[in-house]
């Protein structure tokens, strides 16, 4: 007699839903590792359209309590897998164990998925209320983006960064409303599935509306390239020379002076083999700490009088204070005209956590015995931009330090403030090791330069350095863990977008609506008489 299936594995027939346990967390786990597969580093992009499909399945009529643990098992799948980097990160800095090391990767993680399992509360909550599921879920979607306070962040946005038509909408509603669009075409998808278990026809109004979305976007995207693009035809030129050293991460610390001169020697070789009107350089790539009294002296004998070119480099700043710190660090970006005098500064505002600095680590400064490599920097409060000084025209540029170009609401309020003609970012990746996390950071940066519709220079230590364009392209870029150097025309452009203006009031306005609907039952319609 053949041996009969275990229940779990049966389909369920049709009007069964919601999903029992163990086909709706194999649905979660699905997404988990589709979301994955579509993001930046794996970059199979086509899954975007799809990876939310078995999620919203497996959500369909489940009490808010296993929604949100269907989204937290979604959430930390695609960060086990897609942040593994994390665990090499946390050895370097801490010191300690690989298995303790991996412990904190796991409750990091656990952390980070809680973004989807909010997105999966809040679903369960309205949807069980009577409110539109597929409108719902939009919304949830959005207002997880928006609220989840991350460690590292990241955008759903980022999994199309190679389609720079599915991402011109980012100058109206920023990364949210790309990941919007791509939404809105997975519930498409998936409302003739759920229409089929729930043995009903398919609402045609959810899938006419999420085929539209994307019809729209992607229409939108081509008349916004065209047009951006013929705005950078007609707008002043450049060429920037950017320049990668690829110091190790504790090469640097130990030789100081070998960063400077690695770019000094690559500057120079630029300059000879193209012409360059100024250069870009890493974050602290003149390692060597100057005193914040002097700073300006220090820097224009021992960095940029040698450079010889109008230049952005990074640097680190100190200043000493009569308290137990004794010394306060600051991570900083410079610029310098062809002469060698200071024209601007800038420091870091976000500090990297276990980088630069250790939370908790000014209340109990044993922690910094016991993580010995983690940095000890304070943040900067200024959003000035950087004044460059090139072939005796003036620029205005807004600077972003490390993992700062991924911060949209930030970048917004920098770019608001200072109305820059270019965008340039300083990055060293290279605690991350050879890995997928320096092509996950371009990716999510690719965005600022569409939002602002602006040019973004990178420049970091090990790659990605790279240059891109105000419709998101990338013009050209290094590979990781290379010492390169690049020169690239780029053009000096303003613009006032509409995110730009409004930032991310929609969405906040959207948060609103969802919290109301998550406690309000949807009233009941009358049926004709």
């Amino acid at each position: 007699m053949p041996r009969a299936r275990p229940p779990s594995l049966v389909l369920p027939p049709a009007g069964a839903l919601p999903l029992g346990a163990p086909l709706a967390y194999s649905g979660a786990l699905l997404s988990g590792l589709l979301y994955w597969l579509a993001f930046a580093g794996m970059d199979v992009w086509p899954l975007a359209f799809v990876a939310w499909v078995p999620l919203v399945v497996a959500m369909q009529r489940q009490t808010p309590r296993r929604a949100a643990a269907l989204g937290w098992l979604a959430g930390v799948t695609m960060n086990v897998f897609g942040f593994f980097w994390l665990q090499d990160m946390l050895r370097t800095f801490s010191g300690f164990p690989a298995p303790v090391c991996f412990l904190f990767v796991l409750v990091v993680c656990a952390y980070q998925g809680g973004r989807i399992a909010l997105m999966g509360w809040l679903y369960g909550r309205a949807s069980a209320r009577g409110w539109p599921a597929a409108l719902v879920f939009a919304a949830a979607f959005a207002v997880s983006e928006l609220a989840y306070p991350l460690l590292f962040p990241w955008y759903y946005a980022a999994t199309v960064h190679q389609v720079p038509l599915l991402t011109q909408t980012a100058d109206l509603g920023g990364p949210i409303l790309v990941g919007l669009v791509l939404v809105g075409f997975n519930l498409a998808v998936a409302e003739p599935i759920v229409a089929r278990l729930e043995r009903r026809r398919p609402a045609l109004a959810v899938v006419a509306a999420g085929v539209l979305a994307l019809a729209l976007g992607s229409g939108y995207g081509a008349l916004r390239m065209r047009a951006v693009d013929a705005a950078a035809r007609a707008a002043p030129a450049s060429t920037v020379g950017v320049v990668q050293a690829n110091m190790g991460l504790m090469e640097k610390r130990a030789s100081v002076d070998e960063g400077l001169q690695r770019h000094l020697r690559l500057s120079a070789e630029l300059e000879r083999t193209s012409k360059v009107d100024f250069l870009v350089w890493s974050e602290t790539s003149a390692m060597r700490p100057v005193r914040e009294d002097d700073y300006r002296q220090e820097l224009l004998a021992g960095v940029g009088r040698r450079i010889g070119a109008p230049a952005i480099f990074g640097a680190v700043v100190y200043q000493r204070v009569p308290d137990e710190r004794e010394v306060v660090l600051h991570n900083t970006a410079i610029s310098s005209d062809e002469r060698g005098a200071v024209t601007g500064r800038y420091d870091k505002q976000y500090l990297l956590m276990f980088g630069e600095y250790l939370p908790f680590g000014d209340s109990l400064p044993v922690l910094y015995k016991w993580s010995p490599n983690s940095g000890h920097f304070s943040p900067g409060t200024s959003l000035e931009p950087l004044e460059l000084d090139v072939g005796g025209q003036a620029h205005r540029v807004t600077t972003l330090i490390c993992y700062e170009d991924i911060l949209p609401e930030f970048t917004n309020d920098a770019v608001r403030h200072g109305d820059p003609e270019l965008l340039v970012n300083m990055t060293n990746d290279a605690w991350f090791g050879d890995t997928s996390e320096p092509w996950e950071h371009l990716a999510l940066a690719q965005l600022r330069a569409v939002e602002h519709r602006r040019f973004l220079v990178r420049g970091t230590n090990s790659g990605v350095s790279a240059v891109v364009d105000p419709v998101g392209r990338v013009v050209a870029h290094t590979a990781t863990f290379r010492t390169d150097a690049l020169a690239v025309p780029i053009r000096w452009m303003r613009s006032r977008t509409v995110y730009e203006r409004t930032g991310d009031w929609p969405w906040l306005l959207a948060g609103v609506a969802l919290a109301v609907a998550s406690f309000r039952r949807r009233a009941a319609r009358a049926l004709p008489s």
